[in-house]
């Protein structure tokens, strides 16, 4: 297939020269029924903001621009098929859990995942077994799945269906994804990776094995994320043994009827782009994360932390693209410097949480905006650096689990004070956003590390959300 082309955007072209009269949705007719949104964002955009049609295609039943378009998407990601998704990555998780797994079946996934991945076992009930990610102590940080904690999941639950891996996690560990799958293969298990930080894997050098090469059966991928399409546009890859016609099904469970052309066209597009320059891009986003890397380091305090801590088990391999950086010894959390970077010098990074703070490196960066990053941190330690202690641990507690997420999610519940809850069931989710990983999901218990991780990140001022409670006082627990 031509990888110049990109069907959807092309055919959006067409349209748009052909100077159709609309009297279909959306209501601003291309722009001129809001005159505000339009100069906010600009009338091209705003005439490519179009209903499904016969010449654009339909995400839900695509036979010809939209089908064309994944197909491109799915040999460049080197997959048999492949899904655009305009919910979220979010939906695309939630895709793989039901695709692979009814009520009442068992799937094997580490428990530092994602809100969407519980989520999906809240709307299929399906039964998860966790199997607990190794710990960084150092760090703080939640690592991958060692390869001997897999094994004893399989053998203690035969019976299980699939086993999802979040690979890369949020701070660039990855597991042994292609030994992963030759054991839940041997045991016909299918095996589904949140792949959603891992974009880059597909195309740049020296990088973890990306899911699709390791021999996954699903991927879902952020492209919006490093990929360069826009916010909320992701990809849903699918191994030759998968049923396609049946992840559809699923997929429309969930997904929007009024698809966005904006998201899918940005899909076309930046798969055009990596497809072309992937390998260039990457390549050049390595050397900015590794000279940052090698500056933060420099600097005292910090801790930009890479392949160093790769031990072949739960760190079998790093994401080097990850500018990581924990922020313990200079005595403050990680989301008090991001605070401080956004607040002081107008400087985002991705997150911070009570140990790290996470900055996104990808194409769209350059050496100023690393040099900035390294001078503003400087100045960080030199102004509010103070003795670390009486900081908190860990950024991960192991989980009891009581009842599945989806019958703790639905029994009868009453609210009580968080700081009063100690050994009753979480009837709803706890966690700090980003990175959007539950500090406490339904069917858990509370226990005192819990309570207390709670107040000091709310001390600390991280995002805590889930509760129905947003002030995050009071929580939710089975009665009884």
């Amino acid at each position: 297939m031509d990888q110049r082309r990109a069907p959807v955007y092309e055919a959006l072209e067409k349209h748009r020269s052909d100077r159709i009269v609309h009297f279909d949705v959306p209501g601003h007719k291309g722009g001129r029924g809001n005159r505000e949104l339009t100069d906010f964002l600009g009338p091209k955009c705003l005439k490519a903001d179009v209903n499904s049609m016969k010449p654009l295609d339909n995400l839900n039943h695509p036979v010809s621009v939209i089908k064309e378009a994944q197909l491109l998407a799915a040999e460049a990601f080197g997959a048999h098929s492949c899904f655009f998704m305009v919910n979220g990555t979010t939906a695309a998780v939630q895709a793989m859990v039901m695709s692979a797994c009814k009520a009442g079946e068992k799937i094997l996934m580490p428990r530092n995942v994602h809100i969407s991945a519980i989520n999906a076992l809240i709307l299929s009930g399906a039964i998860p077994v966790y199997i607990d990610p190794g710990i960084n102590n150092r760090l703080g940080i939640a690592l991958g799945m060692s390869i001997d904690d897999i094994k004893r999941g399989m053998e203690e639950h035969p019976d299980a269906r699939a086993i999802l891996v979040s690979n890369p996690t949020y701070y660039g560990i990855c597991s042994n994804l292609r030994e992963i799958v030759r054991l839940a293969h041997s045991r016909n298990m299918l095996v589904l990776v949140d792949e959603a930080h891992g974009t880059h894997f597909y195309f740049g050098d020296d990088l973890p094995v990306s899911a699709m090469e390791a021999g996954a059966d699903m991927a879902s991928v952020s492209m919006h994320k490093t990929g360069g399409s826009l916010t909320q546009s992701s990809l849903l890859l699918c191994g030759e043994n998968v049923n396609c016609g049946y992840v559809r099904q699923i997929i429309g469970l969930t997904q929007t009827t009024s698809a966005s052309y904006l998201l899918i066209a940005s899909l076309d597009l930046a798969r055009k782009n990596l497809s072309l320059n992937g390998k260039e891009i990457f390549n050049r986003t390595i050397e900015l994360s590794e000279y940052a890397r090698k500056e933060i380091n420099s600097l005292g305090g910090y801790y930009a932390f890479s392949g160093e801590i790769i031990n072949k088990d739960c760190v079998y391999d790093f994401d080097i693209t990850k500018l990581s950086i924990n922020t313990r010894d200079i005595g403050l959390a990680g989301i008090e410097v991001y605070d401080i970077l956004r607040d002081e010098y107008g400087i985002q990074v991705e997150f911070g949480d009570l140990g790290n703070i996470l900055a996104i490196v990808s194409a769209g960066d350059r050496a100023m905006e690393i040099e900035r990053l390294v001078s503003a941190l400087y100045e960080i330690k030199r102004l509010y650096a103070r003795e670390p202690s009486g900081m908190f641990e860990l950024n991960y507690i192991n989980p009891d689990v009581v009842y599945t997420p989806q019958k703790a999610f639905f029994a009868s519940k009453k609210s009580m004070r968080i700081k009063d809850s100690k050994g009753r069931v979480s009837g709803e989710f706890v966690m700090a956003y980003p990175p959007g990983i539950p500090v406490l999901a339904p069917g858990e218990r509370i226990t005192e590390e819990i309570i207390e991780y709670i107040a000091y990140a709310k001390e600390k001022g991280s995002l805590l959300m889930g509760p129905q409670d947003m002030m995050i006082e009071n929580i939710l627990v089975l009665e009884g």
